[in-house]
């Protein structure tokens, strides 16, 4: 048997060899500048026979590069998705607290009867979908393909669950698996809005959308009387310090600083949440309408781009129709589950199974189809 020293000397003769560039014999000595060109392209065809793909493009060599990156950002936002919830819960218990002891009251002793029952039914009702919505959003698992091997028909293998992904599959980094419809992996929800959660995650957007407009609305004559009090009473303090002949600023109690000060907490939290959710509701909206996902929307851009420039036209297969994509995210299968499902809380699941899906009769195989 040779000994170590013996490999590690042949090995080092190998590297050696392959490193030194040697004319053949009856050929000039060539230019150092092409020796350098010679070596690299040497190691270059090294290099790309060890770890060459035909898939293999420039995606795939940023997603290499910052792999560390994505380890750190998929990590902090598992672990501050608890954070998030948190957060949540604490500012939406604000409110309330803030609407049942400092609004309320108001409204009970200065409204008339018609819009008594009009705030407590209305806040109430938003205030019951919100929760609801938000518990199910939450604790509803978005939906997985199946682990083991079956009859299911899918589109391609997930490169890092090794296992196949029916249509409309992704994997989540975050979660670490892959999610049937996926949509994208929300914080605020510690958990993935997939096939079997999304009506509930676009739900409670819409309803706290609404609240903190309702919210907003009500308490604007509040708010302005309470900064302006605010606003007196610091300037007049102020003045008072400057002078000795200057009315001294309005006593107010300890109570009634507090609701002041309560009263402009509330209406800038719910006004910001308003335009910043509103938003993002508005965002969510137009992919129901247009029969996509945030992940699928991304996609189908490109795939209009590279049939554009074949002269072809991009057809999205799972779009059913604007109305007829609502009542798929909905549920919406006979006129009174507008109400039932829609405005009242329902737990029913969705229609279809996230496995498979339907395509409209209108397309044909020769269409494009999303993946």
């Amino acid at each position: 048997m040779r000994s170590w020293r013996w490999q590690f000397s042949r090995i080092m003769r190998l590297c050696l060899r392959w490193c030194r560039l040697c004319p053949k014999r009856g050929v000039r000595h060539s230019k150092p500048q092409r020796k350098l060109r010679e070596l690299w392209s040497y190691w270059k065809l090294l290099l790309n026979s060890l770890y060459f793909n035909s898939l293999t493009n420039s995606d795939t060599y940023l997603d290499c590069v910052f792999e560390p990156v994505y380890w750190i950002v998929d990590n902090v936002t598992r672990w501050f998705g608890v954070v998030f919830v948190c957060l949540v819960i604490a500012l939406t218990s604000s409110v309330l607290v803030i609407v049942y002891l400092c609004l309320l009251p108001v409204i009970l002793n200065t409204y008339p009867l018609q819009w008594i029952v009009w705030h407590l039914t209305y806040g109430h009702w938003v205030l019951m979908m919100v929760l609801f919505h938000y518990y199910k959003a939450t604790t509803t698992s978005p939906g997985h393909p199946p682990q083991v091997k079956s009859d299911i028909p899918s589109v391609s293998i997930c490169k890092k669950c090794i296992v196949p992904k029916p249509a409309r599959t992704h994997h989540c980094s975050i979660c670490n698996t892959c999610i049937l419809k996926m949509d994208h992996h929300c914080p605020w929800l510690n958990n993935c809005v997939g096939h079997f959660n999304h009506r509930y995650f676009f739900s409670f957007c819409l309803y706290m959308t609404m609240g903190c407009m309702y919210c907003s609305v009500s308490c604007k004559d509040m708010f302005i009387e309470a900064y302006n009090a605010v606003e007196v009473r610091e300037t007049k303090n102020v003045n008072f310090l400057d002078s000795y002949y200057q009315t001294p600023p309005p006593l107010f109690s300890f109570r009634e600083k507090m609701v002041h000060k309560s009263v402009i907490f509330i209406w800038v939290l719910t006004s910001s949440v308003a335009v910043a959710l509103g938003g993002l509701t508005l965002w969510h909206a137009i992919l129901i309408t247009l029969g996509e996902t945030s992940v699928e929307r991304h996609i189908n851009k490109k795939e209009i781009r590279r049939l554009k420039e074949k002269g072809k036209v991009f057809r999205n297969p799972y779009h059913y129709g604007k109305i007829n994509n609502w009542k798929v995210l909905f549920g919406v299968e006979e006129t009174s589950h507008w109400l039932t499902r829609v405005l009242l809380p329902s737990s029913h699941a969705p229609h279809e199974d996230g496995l498979v899906w339907e395509c409209p009769q209108a397309l044909t195989r020769r269409d494009p189809m999303t993946i």
